[in-house]
């Protein structure tokens, strides 16, 4: 079950369940004054989202693809709803996430305590001063920040991307222990101001979700 937990809920938004307990927190990252910069820009993008609604696809390490939509809202709430045949639905309500499996009917549930979740889903990001954060690289149109999955990694394994200059979020991509990778890459994305609450609840379908192109 940690293996699909791990391709589903951190395919889907880069969550990783701590390790808590195993070593001291690693130290926070230093950045020169461009990389602080970008930080500060993408910081203030996230905090500028109060919901965001669209379709996803996700790509592992293998090639396999996956399709669905994804509804998100400040703080810690979010609905990952995996197109069919894939049976999965990822669901947090603020404070617990749930990963539903509607071919073996099975739900298990996680706190969201101690997820890197708080690197996008926080009402306040700061990403300079976050722990998690590790580096920051910039590409032709892209600012792309590595992060760990939790505070007690000394390397990063996660890579979120933004398009740049104009910063949006565009992708994901983790990388497991075993160096395997799985991404994820957001289409039709919309900013919104709210979202209907009962969408953080498992057992409830939206209306009209978005479709992948």
């Amino acid at each position: 079950m940690r293996k699909m937990i791990h391709i589903a809920v951190l395919g889907a938004l880069s969550i990783a369940l701590s390790a808590a307990g195993q070593r001291a927190p690693a130290p926070r990252a230093q950045f020169s004054s461009s990389e602080r910069a970008d930080l500060t820009k993408i910081s203030a993008y996230m905090n500028n989202i109060p919901a965001m609604k669209g379709s996803f696809i996700q790509i592992a390490d293998n090639g396999a693809s996956a399709q669905g939509n994804f509804y998100i809202e400040k703080p810690g709430r979010m609905r990952f709803e995996y197109l069919p045949p894939s049976p999965i639905l990822i669901v947090s309500d603020g404070s617990t996430i749930s990963v539903e499996n509607k071919r073996l009917n099975t739900v298990d549930r996680y706190p969201l305590d101690g997820t890197p979740l708080e690197l996008i889903l926080s009402n306040d990001i700061n990403l300079g001063r976050d722990r998690a954060v590790t580096s920051v690289e910039t590409q032709p149109g892209a600012i792309i920040v590595h992060a760990r999955s939790n505070n007690r990694r000394a390397q990063g394994n996660i890579a979120i991307t933004f398009s740049a200059p104009e910063i949006e979020l565009r992708q994901w991509t983790i990388r497991d222990s075993q160096g395997k990778t799985t991404t994820v890459v957001l289409r039709n994305a919309q900013k919104v101001q709210s979202l209907p609450k009962d969408l953080f609840a498992l057992n409830t379908k939206p209306e009209a979700p978005a479709k992948p192109n």
